[in-house]
C-alpha cells in the first residue's frame, strides 16, 4: 500500500494547475450509454473513479479508446445490463449507471454501490429508487441485487426529500428519453449539474432550469453524442486555495474557474487571506494576519462540505475561535482527532461540530487517510507541520486528486511517494 512522507514547515510558491472535475468526469462516463454514437470526452483526470468507470463500461461491451486526459467511447455494440459486482462495489458512482441502462434497454440489475467511508455509511440511494418508481418502474431488492426494469416509462414529477447531486444527474440522465415532460423539484444547483444538462442539450435534449431548484425535462426520441469537455474541478481549486493560505505561501491557481468557489472566496475576505482573481486563474498571496471565522456547511452555493476538511486545518493557524459546523455527513469530522494528534486545539461538541481555538504548531505524526476531502486535509497540514508526516491509505487521496504528490514537488513541497 502507498503512503505520502511530507517534511512540513517549507513555504510553497509558483503556479499549480487544476484538473478536470472528478463529480463531472464520473457523471459524463455513463452518459455515453445514452447514445449509440460515439462520445469524446477530454479534460479527462487520471482518477481511480474515471479508471473504475471506464472498466464498467467495457464489461458493459463498450469500445474505449483511452489516451492521456482523453476518452473515446462508442456503447453501440453494448447489451449487457448487469453492473458486475466485483467493479461496482468499488465506488459509489456506479449507481448512475442504472438510469442511463433503464431508459435505453427497460432493465438493469447492480449491487449496492461502494466507495469511501464517507460513501459507504451516509449516501442511501433511496432517492434514486423513489424517482425510478416515479417513472414508473418496478423495483426488486434481491439479497445481493436490485433488479429494475419497465415495460414502459413514462414523465413525472419529483419532488427530491433532501437535495441530492447525483440523485438530481441521475434523474436528468433518466428523464431525457423519456416522451412527455418531467418536471424535477429541490434540485441541486452545482456546477456539474449545469455541466451535465448543457452537454446534453448540444446533443438534442430539452431541458431547462438546470442551476435552479426546479428543472424541466421534455423528452426526446434519442440523442446524439460528440466532444465533452469536463469542467475544472473547483474542488482542487479550492483545496489549492485554503493550502496557499494555511502555509503562508504566494501561489497561482491555473486553469480554474473561480466563479465556482464565491463563497470560499467571500470568506478569505472576511478574514484576511489576501488573493487576485481573472476568468481562469486564481492567486493567493502570503497572507500573514489571518482571522479565526466560524463556517456551516450548505449545498451549493453555500460553504462546500468537500472544502470543509481542509477549511478546518486553515483554522488552526488562524488567530481566534472558530465553529465548524457539517450539516450534510455526520462522519466527516471524525477525522480531526489525527489533526489534534498533530497538535491542534480542537473540541469535538457533537458529531456535526468542532470547536478549534488557533493558531496551534502542528506537528508531524504518522496518520491515515481516511476519505478523499479528510485525506488533501492532511496532507496540508503535513505541509504546515514542523517535521515529518506519514500519511497512510493514500488510495483514498489519489481517488480525488491526479498525481498529487507530482504537483506538490513541483511548487517547492518536500513530498514523496513510498510503494
Amino acid at each position: 500500500m502507498s503512503k505520502f512522507i511530507i517534511k512540513g514547515g517549507k513555504t510553497l510558491s509558483g503556479e499549480i494547475a487544476v484538473g478536470g472535475a472528478k463529480n463531472n468526469a464520473q457523471i459524463m462516463l455513463p452518459v455515453a450509454l445514452l447514445s449509440s454514437k460515439t462520445i469524446i470526452i477530454e479534460n479527462l483526470p487520471e482518477i481511480d473513479g474515471v479508471d473504475k468507470s471506464l472498466e464498467l463500461l467495457s464489461d458493459l461491451g463498450a469500445e474505449i479508446k483511452l489516451e492521456k486526459n482523453k476518452v473515446t467511447i462508442n456503447t453501440s455494440k453494448v447489451s449487457k445490463t448487469e453492473l458486475d459486482p466485483k467493479i461496482a462495489d468499488k465506488f459509489r458512482t456506479s449507481v448512475m449507471f442504472v438510469g442511463p441502462l433503464l431508459t435505453r434497454f427497460k432493465k438493469v440489475s447492480f449491487p449496492h454501490p461502494g466507495g469511501c467511508v464517507i460513501g459507504a455509511a451516509g449516501r442511501p440511494i433511496d432517492l434514486f429508487i423513489e424517482g425510478f418508481e416515479a417513472m414508473g418502474a418496478k423495483v426488486e431488492i434481491g439479497e445481493k441485487f436490485y433488479h429494475i426494469s419497465a415495460e414502459k416509462l413514462h414523465s413525472f414529477e419529483y419532488f427530491f426529500s433532501t437535495v441530492s447531486v447525483t440523485g438530481t444527474q441521475s434523474l436528468i440522465m433518466t428523464a431525457c428519453l423519456i416522451p412527455g415532460t418531467t418536471i424535477l423539484k429541490n434540485c441541486a444547483m452545482e456546477p456539474e449539474v449545469e455541466a451535465l444538462a448543457k452537454y446534453l442539450n448540444q446533443q438534442g435534449a430539452n431541458i431547462s432550469g438546470a442551476g435552479t431548484p426546479t428543472i424541466i425535462i421534455k423528452g426526446v426520441e434519442e440523442l446524439n453524442a460528440g466532444i465533452c469537455q469536463i469542467i475544472p474541478d473547483r474542488m482542487e481549486t479550492g483545496s489549492f486555495a485554503l493550502l496557499a493560505a494555511a502555509t503562508k505561501s504566494e501561489l497561482k491557481i491555473t486553469k480554474c474557474n473561480p466563479e465556482h468557489i464565491l463563497n470560499l472566496l467571500a470568506v478569505f475576505k472576511k478574514i484576511g487571506v489576501n488573493y487576485e482573481v481573472g476568468t481562469d486563474w486564481l492567486l493567493i498571496k502570503k497572507s500573514d494576519n489571518i482571522k479565526a471565522y466560524s463556517i456551516r456547511t450548505h449545498e451549493y452555493p453555500g460553504f462546500p462540505t468537500d472544502l470543509q476538511s481542509p477549511y478546518v486545518v486553515l483554522m488552526t493557524q488562524a488567530k481566534g475561535i472558530s465553529l465548524i459546523h457539517e450539516t450534510i455527513y455526520n462522519r466527516r469530522l471524525i477525522w480531526t482527532d489525527m489533526l489534534s494528534q498533530m497538535g491542534a486545539n480542537i473540541i469535538m461538541c457533537d458529531p456535526h461540530r468542532v470547536v478549534i481555538n488557533g493558531p496551534t504548531q502542528l506537528a508531524g505524526k504518522k496518520i491515515i487517510s481516511p476519505d478523499i476531502r479528510a485525506g488533501i486535509a492532511l496532507v496540508i497540514a503535513a505541509l504546515v507541520a514542523e517535521g515529518v508526516t506519514e500519511i497512510d491509505n493514500i488510495y483514498q487521496i489519489d481517488r480525488g486528486y491526479e498525481k498529487l504528490d507530482e504537483r506538490l514537488k513541483n511548487i517547492g513541497a518536500d513530498i514523496s511517494r513510498v510503494e
